[in-house]
């Protein structure tokens, strides 16, 4: 079976049926997931009773790969507070100014002066909007004081709204009061017990990790972080978390339905806790295009998933359609061939490669060196990508995208997925659709992006697109786990 073992004493790999798992639900919901047109899978891990029962990884997509995990790292940065809290350093109930004593002269306004801490850690604080692109304009080398300058439109903790300076203001007093980066805090006390390697967090210009964003991990790091979480904080029969705070943290601390009978449909309006959301079924961390972590205490099971989704909802809704009905009361027998069917299908998962040639048809003495220049869009949306070339040699055709002089090399391949580590790791299918027409698809790996490019022989000029757009901007060489945190 295509399974990524969590080496510890609290799980192992089993097979589906003896956890009664009934693999036909896990091929339905395979099945679901590859034919949305709307949904690309990167990976999946289902745990139950403590077992790995299932994972794969999409190739080029592969087990020991950071993925960025967008919103989902706001989960780690609550757990961070827990820590925190546990420790006396952080108290829920001060006043976040308290934390930035330098501001206290400037911050005169009485709803943000009575923002607690539990009010940025449940998002209420007050503001009824996100507020990230004003408190930024306000101070981009300080985004706490931006958001603190921004008055609240409600009282604090009576309204709800998704806002990323909250988050970002809860790792901001984590790294004031423990004199450390959230990632470097998090190292000892839960990325080593539970068995974490390699992460990477994104910071921003202030040299501070995000908290609500960019964090780059496994989705074998997801599934240990849900399972922990499934477990009330405990871990190989030791305590990590202190007792209390998982039920604190995933409680609801703040409604947010709208009212209309829409709502009891979708997953982000059935209340938010500590950077946490409410499920219909259970409840969740998630990050923008797809990046899950379920944890469905009524069934005991934790899934973990990476994508690039445009609808996150869907994805939801086909795991409430076809992985609930499951997940049985018991062990089932008699199960061995089904289990071994989905167990082949785990190890040969592999996303469609993009349709050409590996080769120029024809007018091969015309590509060799070609250089093309961006058109329109391209400069509008890649405004650094100032060209392309192309180019051949003993290893076959390559494309080099150039980016403020920097160069991309893209090799070609022959068919299929290619794969280059490089300064950007990259994955590249496609090749040549005519003679006059080379498209690309890049698969950035440590990321959910592709980027297709398209070169022109007739007008000597490039597009490029994203399939989903970079929300942490699209520079190419960005487009990578950021080397050298913890």
């Amino acid at each position: 079976m295509s399974t990524r073992r969590l080496p510890d004493r609290s799980s192992s790999t089993s097979a589906p049926a003896a956890q009664g798992v009934d693999a036909a639900g896990v091929h339905a919901f395979l099945d679901a997931i590859e034919a949305a047109p709307g949904i690309e899978p990167h990976s999946l891990m289902i745990l139950r009773h403590d077992h790995v029962v299932a994972s794969g990884w999409w190739a080029p997509y592969t087990p020991d790969r950071l993925h960025l995990l967008y919103s989902l790292s706001k989960s780690f940065t609550a757990t961070a507070a827990g820590f925190a809290v546990a420790e006396g350093l952080i108290g829920l109930d001060d006043p976040v100014i308290s934390y930035f004593p330098e501001l206290d002269a400037e911050i005169t306004d009485p709803r943000s002066r009575a923002m607690l801490v539990r009010h940025v850690a449940s998002m209420s604080s007050g503001h009824l909007d996100e507020t990230w692109e004003r408190a930024h304009a306000l101070d981009p080398d300080e985004v706490v004081r931006g958001f603190l300058l921004l008055p609240p439109d409600r009282d604090p903790g009576t309204v709800f709204a998704y806002n990323q300076p909250t988050t970002y203001t809860l790792a901001a007093i984590i790294e004031r009061v423990t004199g450390q980066s959230v990632s470097a805090y998090l190292r000892p006390r839960l990325l080593d017990p539970l068995g974490i390697g390699e992460v990477a967090w994104t910071r921003d210009r202030a040299g501070r990790e995000l908290g609500f964003s960019g964090l780059h991990a496994t989705t074998d790091a997801i599934a240990r972080l849900g399972q922990l979480y499934l477990r009330d904080g405990m871990w190989e029969g030791e305590r990590l978390l202190p007792e209390g705070w998982a039920a604190e943290a995933i409680r609801v601390h703040v409604a947010n339905a709208d009212g209309t009978p829409e709502s009891a449909l979708s997953d982000w309006q059935q209340g938010y806790g500590f950077q946490f959301w409410t499920s219909r079924h259970g409840y969740r961390g998630d990050g923008a295009y797809g990046q899950y972590c379920l944890v469905l205490p009524e069934y005991d099971v934790v899934v973990a998933m990476t994508s690039a989704s445009e609808d996150m909802q869907e994805v939801l809704n086909l795991a409430w359609e076809h992985l609930l009905p499951a997940f049985g009361p018991g062990p089932l027998s008699g199960r061995e061939e089904e289990d071994a069917a989905l167990a082949e299908r785990l190890t040969r998962l592999e996303l469609p490669s993009a349709p050409g040639k590996p080769a120029p048809p024809e007018r091969a003495d015309a590509w060799s060196g070609a250089a093309f220049a961006p058109d329109d869009v391209v400069r509008e949306t890649l405004r650094a990508l100032t060209g392309a070339q192309v180019s051949v040699d003993g290893d076959g055709w390559c494309l080099t995208l150039v980016e403020d002089g920097d160069r991309l090399r893209l090799p070609l391949g022959q068919g299929g997925w290619t794969v280059t580590e490089g300064p950007v790791p990259v994955a590249v299918s496609g090749g040549w659709t005519d003679a006059d027409t080379l498209v690309v698809d890049v698969a950035f790996l440590e990321t959910p992006h592709h980027l297709v490019v398209t070169c022109s022989l007739t007008d000597r000029t490039c597009t490029a697109r994203w399939r989903t757009e970079p929300l942490h901007g699209g520079r190419l060489w960005a487009m990578r786990a950021p080397r050298g945190s913890a």
